[in-house]
């Protein structure tokens, strides 16, 4: 009689060690972070989850896992993603140390970042589709009227 014999498979891939420190290859802080920005960009030129699913030929829940940073983005994904998103590569990154310009930049996508939200972006879609500036300037006066009597 044959005896078999068996594999045993040890998950070496925890989340957190004995030590209490995270795994160096799990997803982290820059992972989210590139998340947000990924998902930032895919709102600012609106495309679906979905649509940019298959711009990359993933499931729609592979790019979920991206946006939040569950999941790291390797670099020829991220190659892929700026493809599909039209922008360069350097969009997703912090531009510490690169200059006044690159500064500039990452403020306006850090207010970016801030006001990421359905309404937020509905709002401003609705304030830059009113061509006259009187109309605007009392629009932005009813809006801070209201947040100040909250």
């Amino acid at each position: 009689m044959a005896r078999k014999t068996t594999l045993s498979i040890v998950n070496t891939a925890k989340k957190k060690s004995k030590s209490g420190l995270k795994n160096q290859r799990s997803a982290g802080k820059p992972d989210v972070e590139l998340g947000k920005r990924i998902r930032l960009r895919r709102v600012e030129i609106d495309i679906s989850q979905s649509e940019l699913a298959d711009k990359l030929g993933v499931s729609f829940q592979q790019v979920q896992k991206y946006e939040k940073g569950v999941n790291r983005v390797g670099a020829a994904r991220l190659q892929q993603i700026a493809t599909a998103l039209d922008v360069p590569v350097t969009f997703f990154y912090d531009d510490d140390g690169l200059g006044k310009r690159a500064s500039d930049s990452k403020r306006e996508v850090e207010s970016l970042l801030f006001i990421d939200s359905a309404f937020s972006l509905r709002l401003l879609r609705a304030y830059a589709s009113v061509k006259n500036q009187k109309v605007q300037r009392q629009f932005l006066s009813l809006i801070e009227s209201i947040a100040a009597n909250e």
